[in-house]
């Protein structure tokens, strides 16, 4: 490892020179990115380096197919996997036949992106290929089951999609969650402490990182004062040690720790928190829980008398099967029972959580009526039949077309939490808060709402009517996109949520560069509008708008995108400071993540990060706090894998103002902004 990331470095600091000097050599050099990233995958498990130096080579030549269809490869292997849909494409173009199965890839891409007509379009051309070879048996070779059931899975998602379920998903914040890698939340019954596992640099138990060139993992610990999270810690040994080390469940009581270990091709362990505060050190569960198989996931009752856990021990249904135990009189976990067919599918199924109510399972399964990777779904046990009901999909947004699994719920049933890898990520997978907010709902049409029934009559009593509901209309919102300099439509990606809370608006596209947005919550509300297409600059704006009223209402909105040609200049409204600080706040990173798509989908764009501030202060001060923001932004787009030399970071303090600043609301909050200009594309 160590001989080809050093080999990677020379080679990068060299042709840092070459580029700017022998730019009409992109294809030679292309190759020379390609053979580092071919280097860094034999000799070590690192893809995310090998990711970023193979799109490299892919953009300097679009001809290369072998660096396009890894570079493909790569994103669907890691994060963005909806990127990887241009790469394939590139491959595609130039040649359909380079591999049997590439239309499935392309579908594989589309599918992620949330783009299902088009995934099963391709789906549907590489069945065409396979009726026409049968007999084709080559390594790149889809089986027809698993390209029938990602049809399937398109056919789920466009029905999740479009009846979105009304769940607020708010990323927990910066105190828990990092730059790296963050997952698989456990919370007492109190909800005060959480523990989590996370692969991040701060504060790791081993400096050194593993043959993926990422830290080890740690379990780290936060607790609640006042109602607000404290920066986490780690736990520290025994649950850590220099190597791998993961949490699985936590009881109610916050006394107990479920832990995961690699030993004896995976098993669970415990650890009891001592009266000073610290933790025993970690023991197998006792009883016949572990085997010679991988067991991977604990959930325990509320009482500590029975678990679920997952486990692909032989004599199931297929792949990991969750089963279920009982503690006996001499605190031994035994009585295993497979949970059935009503539970299990013959593809995996894991992550269980048994609910405060001893009766409710929350699990994630990649069979079922899912829309890709692991979707998460409820089951509901029935002690008069002995039964589980039939499990149902928690819907989009929870779900989504990657894995979404282990969730966890609150006492009293009204948050939950779970890991996701999602727009406002801080980092890779971060850690989100579910809330399900009581808002009223619009009544659709006046018909719809019928009078009560009156009671009947008693002797001598007369009833005295009741008031009629009056009926609510929801409001129409319809979006059109245009080009700004030719006012022709453009089939952009329009997404409406709520600003604070982050619930999804269920949008139709009606026509080319049309999208109708149907709001049914009563009284006004602050959302922001993303408007995205490939080649513009992105456009993310907060609009409020009056919801369901007693009259049908329609309010259009026009949005002009501009191409990203030099001198185009955009305004990153939603990027967010702490006072008088270069530091991101939480609610930063969706702005920031656009940011970053908007240049990795361009990879010619060049751009200027403008820093700007008010006027309060002395010009010198605000021209350097407006540098180091801007040079915050660079810093950000740098660490997602963007070529430094592509972002200039400007600072221009007080000197440009958009507004006056005799304003808070209308002119100074107007001028303490970062733009991005176009200076090459």
């Amino acid at each position: 490892m160590l001989y080809s990331m050093r080999s990677v470095l020379i080679f990068l600091t060299v042709t840092g020179a070459w580029i700017g000097s022998w730019a009409q050599n992109n294809k030679e050099l292309a190759k020379e990115y390609m053979t580092q990233a071919e280097l860094i995958m034999a000799e070590t498990r690192a893809i995310d380096d090998a990711r970023e130096l193979m799109v490299t080579a892919a953009n300097l030549d679009p001809d290369n197919l072998k660096a396009n269809f890894e570079a493909g490869q790569y994103h669907i292997r890691t994060i963005n996997k909806e990127r990887a849909v241009q790469f394939f494409l590139r491959v595609y173009e130039r040649d359909p036949n380079y591999r049997f199965d590439l239309e499935f890839w392309i579908g594989q891409s589309y599918q992620y992106g949330l783009e299902f007509d088009k995934a099963i379009e391709f789906y549907n051309r590489y069945k065409d290929k396979m009726a026409k070879r049968p007999n084709y048996m080559g390594n790149d070779r889809v089986s027809a089951a698993v390209v029938d059931r990602a049809i399937y899975e398109c056919q789920n998602g466009k029905e999740f999609v479009a009846n979105p379920k009304n769940f607020s998903i708010v990323n927990i914040g910066r105190e828990i969650n990092s730059e790296w890698d963050d997952y698989a939340p456990v919370l007492n019954a109190n909800e005060d402490i959480i523990i989590f596992t996370t692969r991040r640099r701060e504060g790791n138990m081993n400096q050194n990182v593993d043959l993926d060139n990422k830290p080890f993992e740690d379990v780290f610990i936060s607790k609640k004062v006042n109602g607000v999270w404290t920066r986490a810690e780690n736990i520290g040994s025994p649950i850590n040690t220099p190597y791998h080390d993961s949490n699985l469940a936590f009881s109610a009581d916050g006394e107990t720790l479920f832990l995961y270990k690699d030993d004896n091709g995976g098993d669970i362990y415990y650890s009891d928190r001592l009266p000073n505060g610290t933790w025993s050190e970690p023991k197998p569960l006792p009883g016949i829980i572990n085997s010679s198989y991988e067991e991977k996931s604990i959930s325990i009752s509320p009482d500590e008398k029975t678990l679920y856990f997952s486990s692909n021990r032989p004599g199931g249904y297929g792949g990991l099967d969750i089963y279920k135990a009982t503690k006996d009189a001499k605190g031994e976990w035994g009585n295993v029972k497979n949970l059935g067919p009503k539970i299990n599918t013959e593809y995996d199924d894991d992550g269980p959580f048994i609910d405060y109510d001893n009766k409710t399972l929350y699990f994630s399964s990649k069979g079922r009526k899912g829309m890709g990777g692991f979707d998460i779904f409820k089951a509901v046990f029935d002690e008069k039949t002995n039964e589980w009901s039939e499990p149902e999909n928690l819907g989009y947004p929870i779900n989504t077309p990657d894995n979404d699994i282990y969730y966890t719920s609150t006492r009293d049933g009204k948050r939950a939490y779970y890991s996701s890898v999602r727009e406002d990520g801080i980092g890779y997978d971060d850690i989100y808060m579910i809330t399900v907010p009581a808002q009223p709902v619009a009544t659709v049409k006046p018909e719809e709402v019928k009078p009560e029934p009156k009671p009947e009559a008693k002797p001598e009593t007369k009833p005295e009517p009741k008031p009629q509901a009056q009926p609510k209309f929801p409001l129409r919102y319809v979006v059109r996109v245009v080009d700004a300099s030719t006012g022709q439509p453009l089939n952009a990606r329009v997404r409406l949520q709520g600003a604070r809370d982050n619930i999804v608006v269920a949008g139709t596209a009606k026509e080319t560069g049309v999208t109708e947005f149907i709001i049914n919550t009563e009284g006004a509300k602050d959302y922001r509008l993303a408007v995205e297409q490939e080649g513009y600059a992105f456009i993310n704006q907060n609009v409020r708008l009056p919801g369901a009223g007693e009259q049908e209402r329609t309010e259009v909105r026009t949005v002009e995108l501009r191409k990203l040609t030099t001198g185009v200049v955009g305004v990153l409204r939603n990027i967010y400071f702490d006072f008088d600080k270069a530091t991101f706040r939480t609610e930063s990173y969706t702005e920031l993540n656009k940011l970053e798509r908007m240049m990795a989908e361009n990879p010619n764009l060049k751009v200027e990060i403008a820093g700007h501030t008010d006027n309060i202060g002395t010009a010198a001060y605000n021209m350097q706090l407006s540098q180091r923001r801007a040079e915050a932004v660079k810093d950000y787009l740098v660490k997602k894998g963007i070529d430094p030399r592509r972002v200039v970071a400007k600072g221009y303090g007080k000197t440009r103002p958009l507004a006056s600043n005799d304003d808070e609301k209308e002119g100074r909050e107007l001028n303490r902004r970062v733009e991005f200009r176009v200076i090459e594309n």
